[in-house]
C-alpha cells in the first residue's frame, strides 16, 4: 500500500472553497439548477432575516441571483424537495437513488410518536384522496387543530401530510410565498427507474465523496444523511479511494479518504481571491462545524434557538470569509419597511487585521447584501471596526 498523500492546510482550504463554489468569480449567467447540482443539495429555511437562507446561499455564488429565481425551477421539475439533514432542494439526477430515503424516512415517520396524528385510517385516506381529486393543496386547505399551544405543536392533518411527504407518496409540487403545496408524488417526480437499495447506497456514497473530494467516512455518511454509519463503513472498505492526510489549522494531521482524481483537482483548484464574503449560517461550506474548525480554525455555532442570555454572539450571526480565512462574524437584521439592514453586532476574529482595505471590502459586501434584501441603506448600531494595520 502506498503512503498517504499529504495535503497541507492551505491547499485543503483552497480545495474546499473551490468545491463549494466560493473561489471563482461570483458573476455570470444565473444557472440555479447548475449551482444546486454542483453543491448536491440546497438547504431551505423559513426564517427571513435579510433574506431567507436559500437565497443567500445562491447569491454567495452568483451575485446576480435575486429572490424569486429559485422556485420556478422546482415547479419545472428541474429540482425536487425532500429531507437530508434538513429540508432541502436536490437535483433530479438523484431521484433514482432517493427511493431508499423515501422508504426509510417514511417508515421512521410512521413509527415515530412525533408524527402520530391521532386520525383514523379513513381520515388519513380522505386527506390523500382530496389531493388526488383536487390537485395540489397546501396545509391551509385543511382544518384540523393542534391539541396544544406549544410552539412546535402541529395539527393532525399536518402530521399526516408530513408522513406521506417523507415516504414520497406526496411531494412538494410548488411553493408560493414559501407555503408548500402537496401533490401526489407520482404526478410530481419526473419519470425515473429506481435503483436497488445496495446500489443506491453505493452511488450516494460515491456522489457524496465526489462533491466533498476529501472527507472522513463519517463526513461521507452525513452528507446526504441516508445511510447508517455501518453502511458507510462497509462502503469505505471496498471503495476506490485515495488515502490522504489532511493538515488541520492547528498543524495536526488527520487521515481521510479522497476522490480518485484528488491530485488533478488539487492542481485545478484556483487560488482564492482577496474577496470578502458574508456567508449564511446554513451555507454548505460551513454546515459541518467540526470540519470548519478543523480546516479554518473558526469556532462557529448557530445560536438562533439558544436562549438570548446563553448566546456567545447573537441571534442571526453571519461568518465573514476573506480570501481563505474567516476573519470575523457579524449580527445583521433586515428591515424592509425602512429599506435598510442594521449591523447590531461585530466580532473580529482574534489575530485578524482590519486595515482600510478589508474594511472597504466589508462595506462593499454589505451594500451588495442589502440590495439582495431589497434595502438601500446599511446602518451600524454596533461599533465599526477600526482601521488597524
Amino acid at each position: 500500500m502506498s503512503a498517504p498523500l499529504d495535503i497541507p492546510n492551505r491547499d485543503a482550504r483552497r480545495l474546499w472553497l473551490a468545491v463549494n463554489g466560493l473561489s471563482g468569480p461570483a458573476t455570470g449567467p444565473v444557472d440555479v439548477p447548475g449551482m444546486i447540482e454542483a453543491l448536491g443539495l440546497l438547504q431551505i429555511d423559513t426564517i427571513r432575516n435579510v433574506t431567507r437562507a436559500h437565497n443567500h446561499i445562491l447569491w454567495s455564488r452568483n451575485r446576480r441571483y435575486r429572490e424569486g429565481m429559485l422556485w420556478p425551477h422546482l415547479a419545472k421539475r428541474a429540482l425536487f424537495e425532500h429531507f437530508t439533514h434538513d429540508a432541502s432542494l436536490l437535483p433530479v439526477s438523484l431521484l433514482p437513488l432517493w427511493q431508499v430515503q423515501f422508504r426509510r424516512l417514511g417508515e421512521r415517520a410512521a413509527r415515530g410518536a412525533w408524527y402520530q396524528s391521532g386520525l383514523a385510517q379513513h381520515e388519513i385516506a380522505a386527506i390523500r384522496a382530496r389531493i388526488e381529486a383536487e390537485g395540489a393543496l397546501s396545509t391551509q386547505a385543511f382544518e384540523t387543530k393542534a391539541e396544544s399551544r406549544e410552539m412546535w405543536a402541529r395539527p393532525p392533518h399536518k402530521k399526516v401530510l408530513d408522513q406521506l411527504w417523507y415516504a414520497g407518496d406526496l411531494a412538494t409540487c410548488h411553493r408560493a410565498n414559501f407555503v408548500k403545496f402537496y401533490d401526489l408524488g407520482a404526478r410530481v417526480f419526473p419519470a425515473h427507474d429506481p435503483l436497488p437499495e445496495p446500489e443506491a447506497l453505493t452511488r450516494l456514497h460515491e456522489d457524496a465523496l465526489n462533491r466533498l473530494t476529501v472527507a472522513t467516512q463519517g463526513e461521507v455518511q452525513r452528507f446526504y444523511a441516508v445511510a447508517s454509519a455501518e453502511e458507510a463503513r462497509r462502503w469505505a472498505e471496498g471503495a476506490a479511494t485515495v488515502p490522504v492526510r489532511v493538515q488541520s489549522a492547528d498543524g495536526s494531521w488527520r487521515a481521510a479518504l479522497a476522490h480518485p482524481e484528488i491530485e488533478v483537482r488539487l492542481a485545478e483548484a484556483p487560488e482564492v481571491p482577496a474577496r470578502l464574503r458574508i456567508l449564511n449560517p446554513f451555507d454548505p461550506a460551513i454546515r459541518d462545524r467540526n470540519r470548519l474548525e478543523r480546516l479554518f480554525g473558526f469556532d462557529y455555532r448557530n445560536e438562533m434557538f439558544v436562549p438570548a442570555d446563553q448566546r456567545r454572539w447573537g441571534y442571526y450571526v453571519y461568518p465573514l470569509l476573506d480570501g481563505d480565512s474567516f476573519v470575523g462574524r457579524m449580527e445583521i437584521k433586515g428591515n424592509r419597511a425602512k429599506g435598510e439592514i442594521e449591523v447590531t453586532g461585530f466580532w473580529p476574529e482574534p489575530g485578524s487585521r482590519w486595515g482600510s482595505g478589508r474594511i472597504a471590502r466589508l462595506d462593499a459586501e454589505l451594500t451588495r447584501f442589502a440590495r439582495l434584501g431589497e434595502a438601500d441603506h446599511v446602518r451600524w448600531t454596533a461599533a465599526r471596526p477600526d482601521a488597524r494595520r
